[in-house]
């Protein structure tokens, strides 16, 4: 069986530092009606002050795959591992000047 010649390969290349990644305990969520802000911080008990680890911008169209993706890998990390407990209310009155945040 030979394979479809005019399929396309995508080569990635991923960075050393980028590969390191950044640990984030919350991501902060804004829009507009043209794409999504994802700002992932790292909050550390007892300072004041939080600082914007990384920020993704996504057309709106992104924005679903991901949510799409992030939902399937969770289905299938439960299925192996069980539920995820999620009983922490994070209530962190955050405001960037756009609508509300969602965590």
């Amino acid at each position: 069986m030979m394979e479809n010649q005019n399929e396309q390969q995508l080569n990635i290349e991923l960075s050393e530092e980028v590969a390191d990644g950044s640990y984030a305990n919350l991501a902060i969520i804004n829009h507009s009606p043209t794409e999504f802000v994802v700002d992932f911080v790292n909050i550390m008990p007892g300072l004041p002050k939080a600082r914007v680890k990384s920020r993704i911008i996504l057309a709106p169209q992104h924005a679903k795959r991901l949510m799409r993706a992030l939902a399937d890998n969770i289905k299938k990390y439960e299925s192996a591992h069980g539920a995820i407990q999620d009983e922490e209310q994070v209530s962190i009155p955050l405001n960037f000047g756009g609508p509300t945040a969602q965590a």
